[in-house]
């Protein structure tokens, strides 16, 4: 593979990056994160091979020119498949092609991608040497810490290490293992014990990788202690429950850039709800992603309450969100954080 693709990935800044997440970060949601943090990198919802290459391409793909930079993550197993998926992605101008090798979920296990590939090192390597061969943009991994039993760290160390041969350098960690059978994807998320020390130490092991952290980074001073010994973070559901806490990284990791305040974010999403409409795009789509703006404030409890009720019976207001504004009873300038008993219940 050229050296061009080692150059191209170390382009990317891997600081801070939020996580694919199904159902969730689709493009309307991914609009609204690149307000709160210019400099993260964005990750598409896992998409299918055989979706990408049979299914609505225009609709799976699709995504607004301001959400750069982007990864596309796919999931599948056969190696030609991968590589024409990748083919397509640099086409559409995508930063970078992901393989999923970390979902537990059993529809993933059925079409044997996601976790289970992890008891496949040699059938990873040769998915990502084909995607590598097939496009210069980077082609990473995103993976667990093991699978079932197959949990030491030795197991892990010796899979990182098979694939990276097919030239990868960049794996993104979830630091958990993965349990293929007796756990929902949700208890994956948070049953299986976080060992942060094993994704130090493969750092340590293979200093010439670029390692990104994921799992339980839920505040700005833990993503910054990661940051001290690694190469980036990955933030799930924290950035989509409280998602200012990438505007606080955007400012804390890069200085600054990105929009002021919370009042801000909301004019700018008017604007695109206003486009959405003229799209035909109800804007419940949009306005879902946003309930947790408020999150920790007073009236947040009222912000959220008025979007649910209303996003439903308006599917045509690209106002809604001004009027969720008005309905926490504060004008913009008086937004405050929630302070004593009674507030502290309201931002519940």
């Amino acid at each position: 593979m050229a050296d061009t693709t080692e150059i191209s990935g170390n382009t990317l800044d891997r600081r801070l990056c939020v996580a694919p997440m199904m159902d969730w970060t689709d493009r309307h949601c991914r609009y609204f994160h690149r307000l709160l943090a210019p400099s993260a990198l964005l990750y598409t919802e896992m998409v299918t091979s055989g979706a990408v290459l049979h299914g609505d391409r225009e609709r799976l793909l699709a995504y607004s020119a301001e959400e750069h930079p982007l990864a596309l993550q796919l999931g599948g197993s056969e190696p030609g498949d991968l590589a024409r998926c990748a083919h397509i992605a640099a086409d559409l101008a995508f930063d970078e092609v992901n393989l999923n090798v970390g979902c537990p979920s059993d529809r993933v296990q059925r079409g044997r991608f996601g976790a289970c590939l992890m008891l496949e090192p040699v059938l990873v390597r040769d998915c990502v040497a084909a995607m590598r061969d097939a496009v210069t943009i980077p082609v990473t991994v995103k993976t667990r810490l093991g699978v079932d039993d197959h949990d030491s760290y030795e197991w892990f160390r010796d899979f990182v290490g098979s694939v990276a041969e097919s030239g990868c350098s960049v794996f993104i960690v979830h630091a958990r293992k993965a349990w293929l059978s007796g756990l929902s994807p949700k208890q994956n998320r948070e049953i299986p014990d976080l060992r942060y020390d094993w994704v130090l130490r493969l750092k340590q092991e293979f200093p010439g990788l670029t390692i990104v952290i994921n799992g339980g980074i839920d505040s700005v001073d833990e993503a910054e202690r990661h940051l001290r010994s690694l190469d980036g973070v990955m933030l799930g559901r924290a950035a989509y429950h409280n998602p200012w806490i990438l505007s606080e990284l955007q400012q804390r990791l890069f200085g600054g850039g990105g929009v002021a305040s919370r009042e801000e974010v909301i004019q700018s999403l008017s604007g695109y709800l206003a486009l959405q409409k003229a799209a035909g795009v109800p804007v419940k789509h949009t306005s879902r992603h946003v309930l947790g703006l408020f999150q920790g404030m007073a009236g947040a409890k009222r912000w959220r309450r008025y979007i649910s009720q209303h996003a439903h019976l308006e599917p045509g207001n690209d106002r809604l969100l001004l009027q969720a504004l008005e309905a926490m009873g504060q004008t913009p300038r008086g937004i405050r954080p929630a302070t004593g008993p009674a507030a502290s219940q309201d931002a519940a």
